[in-house]
């Protein structure tokens, strides 16, 4: 056998060892059943084994599923059937082990996930090495599944069924101590007792029959509906399932694989879990997330479009022009990886205002016992704060992230150029400013790009890097090293005005005051956006990121563009509530919501005197699609236009940047998973009803008729 190794001591003991010779992990493929297939079998009739311990050979003991497999199923238009029959292979293999007459243990040498826990549960006995790194679980609702191979059943017997299908819903991965206190283990031990351990629990727990395949068996669900307390978990739990599932199917048939499960014989539950996998497995939401969240994320990470011939560079000092939120968070985030920072700004007490910040976020980390305080203390002491252009000479980039106004920006550009050396990177974290008209201000505009990080800065993962017209191969691929190196998520982009991120998102929060000015209810496009899948409503985000800040970036552009330029939908809206309503933001007292005193917030009343609402309302589904049909055409603009060069990109950033809704893959793939003609249609119906920002251009509508998606269709991998 390819993957898999069997060895077998001289007291009868098997280890079979898991070993894939293609990868670096562990992986459950078509293949990877076949071969565990056959080596089950062939344990199970050798009659003298009399116990089997199955380990790894890699550092973690198995990683889960091939994704590259699980998207190929969907894209290769695999049925419901297959599905099924896949999900039921791997699931006979697993009711083979427990039910062989022989005892099985697992030794799980590390991480243990998905179809490896699986794996682990089939067995009758589970030993894992004393390592935080060794977590275990089953993750699979993250990505849009659930356990196909008997996880959902084997867990709820072995732990009770609240606290496994809180798990199940969760995706929780736990550490050894808090696995071994939930009962998903049986016993710690050294990396250098795995083995022996497992052996030992060999000696010790003989009997080879699960307590579910014994007589008189049962749970206190099993009852189903007829046990009031059962009844009343399971109402909750569905009812929770039914929130989340507007878009997300998997909350809802893991919730009803358990609740049908319980209530059936082992074999038939498993067949019910089975099929919920296949009806998974075949639907276009696991196959978004996957490709986006996973592998094209996964792909971006390892700088998939970086410059190939330019040697790679490592950033070991660098400067930040500005110490405000988002100057401060960036040298938190370069101090964290080891990188020397020079934190400057206009004075030397608001420099140390910005490290004062840095150090009072790295306390609450401390007190939380996220970090400790000497890593702490490490950290603080490779920020140096000061106003001395000076202390810049030596570094290897440099990040300006003063305020947006191109002659600020301009100012500190030149000075901080006069101390840099020639070969320094300089980057603008603007998130509007087109880097052109930015880079005017250098001497070097081959050396200058930008760099977009979103604020968070120490909890966003993505970074917008953007080519100006002048910037260098040399100068992204060391953009982008710099990005690696901050542990982040890069895409790239060429420049224009918004660039991508800033662009498109855009269009989210001008759609929903364009519906206010049109007299739909607050609330209904609050909760429309929410119902697609958006993490707040358009008028709420508004409010936290302040009105008067759209209303500059337009003004900008009019005073930059003149006539050329045409305002936003939702303009008129800014103006109104700014200058007639004196209300624009939280910060401010109060914007489109009311900010009570030890209250919730709530609607502005006053938004029905100002924008009085119409008689008749639209469906919930129109305002739904408007939110996604807005932002995914505009993406679809950037890519023809340049703006975006990789549609995995446009994915990555939608979801990354400003939460487009994952179940959908990102705005591409919405447009892909609707199909190209359905949405020229609805786009077309919406141009009609609300304005030519909907109206599909030419090259789109050419791109539908040829039937030529934006997203690949994804192989299967080898292994399949």
């Amino acid at each position: 056998m390819k993957h898999i190794r069997i060895d077998t001591d001289a007291d009868g003991v098997a280890i079979l060892t898991l070993d894939n010779a293609d990868e670096s992990v562990n992986l459950v493929s078509p293949v990877f059943v076949e071969e565990l297939t056959e080596a089950v079998e062939q344990l199970a009739q050798d009659a003298s084994v009399t116990g089997v311990v199955v380990t790894s050979a890699k550092k973690l003991f198995m990683a889960g599923a091939d994704l590259k497999f699980l998207v190929g199923c969907y894209d290769n238009g695999m049925t419901k059937a297959e599905a099924y029959a896949f999900s039921q292979k791997a699931t006979a293999m697993h009711r083979r082990m427990e039910t062989s007459g022989k005892p099985w243990v697992a030794a799980i040498n590390g991480a243990a996930l998905g179809g490896g826990y699986e794996l682990c549960l089939a067995c009758h006995g589970r030993v894992i090495v004393d390592d935080p790194k060794a977590v275990v679980g089953l993750p699979e609702v993250k990505v849009g599944l659930l356990p196909g191979s008997g996880g959902t059943q084997r867990l709820v017997r072995l732990v009770g069924v609240e606290r496994g299908l809180d798990l199940l819903l969760e995706g929780t991965n736990l550490a050894p101590a808090q696995a071994l206190a939930a009962g998903l283990v049986d016993k710690i031990v050294p990396a250098a007792e795995l083995l022996s351990a497992a052996k030992q629990w060999l000696a010790e727990h003989p009997d080879p029959v699960r307590a579910w395949d014994k007589k008189g068996f049962s749970l206190p669900e099993t009852a189903g509906l007829l046990n009031p307390s059962a009844a009343g978990f399971f109402s909750f739990k569905a009812a929770k399932a039914t929130t989340m599932g507007r878009n997300y199917p998997a909350p809802i048939a893991i919730t009803s694989a358990v609740f049908e499960g319980v209530q059936l014989p082992f074999d038939r539950a498993l067949k019910i879990e089975s099929k919920y996998f296949a009806k998974l497995l075949t639907s276009p939401v696991a196959r978004n997330i996957i490709r986006t969240n996973f592998i094209n994320k996964g792909a971006a990470e390892h700088l998939a479009y970086r410059p190939a011939n330019v040697p790679k560079s490592t950033v070991k000092k660098l400067g930040i022009l500005g110490a405000g939120l988002m100057g401060a968070g960036i040298a938190n985030v370069a101090a964290g990886v080891g990188i020397e920072v020079v934190l400057l700004d206009g004075t030397a007490e608001r420099a140390a205002a910005g490290k004062a910040a840095i150090a009072a976020n790295l306390a609450k980390d401390v007190e939380r016992k996220r970090r400790t305080q000497a890593s702490v203390d490490a950290l603080l002491a490779r920020i140096t704060p000061t106003d001395d252009y000076a202390l810049l000479a030596g570094a290897d980039l440099v990040v300006e992230a003063v305020f947006e106004d191109v002659k600020v920006k301009a100012d500190v550009t030149a000075k901080a150029e006069a101390v840099l050396p020639a070969t320094a990177v300089f980057a603008t974290n603007t998130s509007t400013l087109p880097i052109t008209i930015l880079s005017k201000a250098s001497i070097r505009p081959d050396r200058f790009i930008g760099l977009h990080f979103f604020s968070p800065v120490e909890r966003m993962a993505l970074v917008e890097v953007i080519m100006g017209k002048s910037t260098s191969p040399e100068t992204l691929a060391h953009g982008l090293d710099f990005v690696a190196q901050l542990r982040k998520t890069p895409i790239v982009v060429n420049d224009n005005r918004g660039f991508y991120t800033s662009r498109v998102f855009a269009t989210f929060t001008h759609e929903g005051m364009a519906m206010l000015e049109e007299g739909i209810s607050p609330a209904r496009i609050e909760n429309g956006a929410r119902q697609a899948g958006m993490a707040i409503g358009p008028l709420a985000l508004l409010d936290e990121v302040t009105l008067d800040l759209p209303l500059k970036i337009v003004d900008q552009a009019i005073a930059d563009l003149g006539s050329s330029y045409e305002p936003p939908v939702g303009t008129n809206v800014l103006r109104r509530m700014i200058l007639e309503a004196k209300r624009s933001s939280r910060k401010a007292g109060g914007g489109f919501y009311e900010y009570p005193a030890g209250g919730k917030k709530h609607l502005w009343p006053g938004l029905a005197s100002v924008f009085p609402l119409a008689a008749e309302q639209p469906p919930i589904d129109e305002i739904k699609n408007r939110f996604l049909c807005v932002q995914a055409i505009e993406t679809a603009r950037c890519l023809e236009e340049n703006v975006l060069m990789h549609a995995e990109d446009g994915d990555i950033g939608s979801v990354l940047g400003w939460n487009f809704p994952i179940w959908t893959g990102g705005t591409l793939s919405y447009i892909d998973t609707v199909g190209l003609e359905s949405f020229v249609k609805t786009c077309d119906n919406l141009a009609d009803k609300h304005g030519k920002r909907f109206r599909p251009s030419a090259w789109l509508r050419q791109r539908a008729a040829a039937g030529q998606q934006f997203l690949s269709k994804t192989k299967k991998s080898a292994a399949a």
